[in-house]
């Protein structure tokens, strides 16, 4: 970090720092931050994309497409339950999984576009 992206002085807006933090009390960030975080692993992310691109999936389809262990694809898939981004129905022996809704979906897809605008203008 340098000088130039840091204010030379300290002043601020008390007015707008009051409602700002008054409207942040009122929203669940840390709720946003643990979903966030949840997909932030690189295989949990991979399992979030498969799933949207495809409705539903078994334990070992996942495992394989990620080529990971059904143990360590079984650990991820429970985290991301817990946080609300996968659903899971069990069919006999099998256990599938889908995402819980469309949120999750919209919010991967702008993520990764997001990252290929990054990578284009850091290219120009």
């Amino acid at each position: 970090m340098s000088s130039k992206d840091t204010c030379e002085t300290f002043c601020y807006d008390e007015e707008k720092v009051n409602r700002i933090q008054n409207d942040l009390q009122n929203v669940d960030i840390s709720g946003v931050a643990q979903l966030l975080k949840a997909i932030a692993d690189e295989n949990r992310a991979k399992i979030t994309y498969v799933l949207c691109k495809e409705d539903e999936l078994c334990v070992c389809d996942i495992a394989n497409i990620i080529d990971a262990s059904i143990a360590n694809t079984s650990h991820h898939l429970r985290t991301l339950n817990k946080q609300g981004i996968l659903k899971f129905r069990k069919e006999g022996k099998l256990a599938f999984y889908s995402l819980d809704d469309n949120h999750i979906r919209q919010i991967l897809m702008i993520a990764l576009a997001h990252k290929e605008e990054v990578k284009v203008m850091a290219n120009v």
